[in-house]
């Protein structure tokens, strides 16, 4: 009888995991489709299964980790046949992610996102700092292995770090606000959808010319954003912030727009910092509002309550 119950509870631990190496390896593949080659060396300026990882294992805490490990494995299956130096690049890929968890739990992050202090965790402990464990181990071992040049580490580990952290700081909020979303009903006013399509259709419209036109006009993302956030705080921000990266790296491996005439290098140094700083300024405004609207709405019930009770002590008033 135990056994038989040991057995039905099986399925349902399996599932999660599955769900979440499903998720890696979709967004590694997808994430592959703009991954850029140096020295024979595959990176990409947005790596989604790190913002992938990391999400996971606050919804699910560290059972996460095989579904991450097993997702890893199946990404470099498709780019390369697996050995042990791919062995050691999973074990990269898992330990960051993990530290990026114990870390963001440790400082008593909120998946909420609604204090400001959860978004500078995000930004230091979920993704600056842990990302540097995989970037470090995945270079020295392909350097290790020699299918890395010694002159190409540090490009290649600036770009690896890059791209994991921008997975943190763009997919990871992403993913925790839908996540919140889902299932929820709200009360929309007319206007305030409206406003919604009309942000939809500007960010299009307006990243496009951005990231297409050999002008220097990549500073007209930033309104954008601050657009989002202010209005419609992380649940406009993040979506915004993704089609900015989107859009950007396109044009960035396309060699077009601002992104033309310059080397690998350049474009990646430009590219990354118009990812870091679209990222941070949709996070950092977004947490900022919402932790305002929240006193905001603390100090409104305090003022309604105190009201009642002068209501109710004031004299003349019988007591009931």
């Amino acid at each position: 009888m135990v056994r038989t119950e040991g057995w039905r509870r099986l399925p349902a631990a399996l599932l999660p995991i599955l769900a979440v190496t499903i998720a890696y390896y979709v967004g590694g593949l997808i994430g592959l489709y703009q991954r850029v080659v140096v020295d024979g060396a595959e990176v990409t300026p947005l790596w989604l299964p790190t913002g992938i990882a990391v999400a996971s294992l606050l919804w699910m805490g560290l059972r996460a980790w095989p579904g991450i490990a097993l997702g890893t494995y199946l990404t470099i299956e498709r780019i390369t046949d697996f050995d042990l130096p791919g062995l050691i690049i999973v074990a990269g890929n898992v330990l960051a992610p993990v530290c990026a968890y114990l870390m963001l739990r440790r400082a008593g992050f909120r998946t909420e996102m609604d204090r400001l202090r959860d978004a500078l965790a995000l930004v230091f402990l979920g993704g600056l700092l842990p990302m540097l464990i995989s970037a470090t181990i995945g270079t020295c071992t392909l350097v290790l292995t020699g299918d890395l040049p010694m002159s190409q580490f540090w490009p290649v580990w600036w770009a690896w770090w890059a791209g994991d952290a921008m997975g943190v700081l763009v997919v990871t909020p992403l993913l925790l606000v839908l996540r919140r979303l889902v299932g929820v009903r709200r009360p929309r006013e007319g206007y305030r959808a409206v406003e919604a399509a009309a942000l939809v259709v500007a960010s299009v419209a307006v990243t496009l010319v951005a990231t297409r036109s050999p002008l220097s006009l990549l500073f007209l993302v930033f309104p954008l954003i601050i657009w989002a956030a202010v209005r419609f705080q992380l649940a406009g921000s993040a979506p915004v912030t993704l089609l900015v990266s989107v859009l950007a790296i396109a044009a960035a491996t396309a060699h077009t727009g601002p992104f033309a005439h310059h080397t690998l290098f350049e474009v990646m140094i430009n590219l990354q910092g118009l990812n870091g700083a679209a990222a941070l300024t949709g996070l950092l405004l977004s947490a900022l509002v919402t932790e305002q609207n929240n006193v905001r709405l603390k100090i409104e019930q305090v003022c309604e309550d105190l009201a009642e009770l002068v209501e109710h002590l004031a004299p003349g008033k019988p007591d009931r």
